[in-house]
């Protein structure tokens, strides 16, 4: 389905505007045209698709099913479902508020958007056939490892209170929700609100997933095209094989440089596998690689972008700073072992 964003790009920038494919310019402008499109096609599907779900959301049923579990484990949840449920960051927005809304701790939503966008089961598969069982288990292991860890710090320092108002409300109307469930309130929290008894209609559900996606995209695409546009910028301008030529010898500071220079970049887990294997081919150490590949999946500018809509710059900046020690500390390991 993806290629038609790229046969797309390849006529309007190579026919119609007439770039060449050899040059900088036009290989930054084919990116900013392929991703942009790519990315509000996305977004649209995914939001109307969540908010479609979202509207007989049941608070009791999903705070049911997390109900007793060790906190732990509750992380590992959110993190396995991150893992098998391919969102990215087109998709964070709704996904979050899904969560807040459901009561949901805030560690344990964290654990599913940390990890959703470093892996799924595409990327699995890609990254195994490509490269190997070895290659592909520490990388799994180590996108699960950051989510639960992730999750655990944020809901050891109470990160919901760093939401923006929007998250904030979602989030305390769930509270209050999981705790009328643990009073055994829940059936006169239904008679207060008799609207939840009723079955929804198809055109109910319409109707709110139309006025998700009307309202998340309205506040978001141009944060989309400045995110991607610093993308492609670097795409395009950065060149070929200089990467490999200054990140190849495991100097101690090389890690954290490939973090710094991913960030900047978008790629979802499937689109980077193939520059995690050249990469590797062209003799980059693995942990460098995949501290590389990790900061373009998850600390990408598009992600933190969308996620300012519902964080405050004081958990957007904790996150960012969670991620980036997690990447340097994985890439110093495995280039020691």
């Amino acid at each position: 389905m993806f290629a038609w964003f790229s046969i797309f790009a390849d006529w309007f920038v190579y026919d119609i505007l007439a770039l060449s494919n050899q040059t900088q310019l036009g290989q930054a402008v084919h990116f900013f045209v392929e991703d942009t499109t790519k990315i509000f096609a996305l977004l649209i599907v995914m939001i109307y698709a969540i908010g479609w779900l979202r509207a007989s959301l049941d608070v009791e049923r999903v705070r049911g099913y997390l109900a007793g579990k060790p906190k732990v484990v509750g992380y590992g949840l959110g993190a396995g479902f991150g893992a098998i449920t391919p969102f990215c960051s087109c998709s964070s927005i709704p996904v979050f508020l899904g969560f807040t809304s459901a009561g949901i701790p805030i560690g344990i939503t964290m654990a599913f958007l940390l990890t959703s966008p470093l892996i799924n089961e595409v990327a699995i598969l890609l990254l195994f056939s490509l490269l190997g069982f070895k290659v592909t288990l520490i990388y799994a292991v180590t996108g699960i490892a950051i989510g639960v860890l992730g999750g655990a710090l944020l809901d050891l320092l109470k990160a919901e209170r760093w939401l923006q108002p929007l998250a904030a409300k979602a989030y305390a109307m769930g509270q209050v929700a999981s705790e009328q469930q643990a009073d055994g309130n829940t059936a006169a929290a239904r008679n207060a609100n008799p609207e939840k008894d009723r079955k929804v209609t198809w055109q109910q559900r319409h109707q709110f997933a139309k006025s998700e996606t009307s309202e998340i995209f309205g506040r978001v695409w141009k944060w989309v095209i400045i995110g991607v546009s610093l993308g492609a910028a670097l795409h395009g301008f950065v060149p070929a094989g200089w990467l490999e030529a200054n990140l190849g010898d495991g100097q101690w500071w090389s890690v954290p440089a490939a973090v710094m220079m991913g960030i900047p970049l978008y790629a979802n887990a499937t689109g980077v596998i193939p520059v995690l294997e050249s990469l590797l081919i062209q003799g980059v150490p693995l942990g460098t690689t995949l501290a590389f590949c990790m900061s373009t999946v998850a600390a990408s500018f598009p992600e933190f972008i969308m996620l300012k809509q519902v964080m405050q710059w004081r958990l957007l900046a904790l996150i960012f700073s969670i991620l980036l020690l997690s990447f340097t500390l994985m890439g110093w390991v495995l280039n020691m072992v």
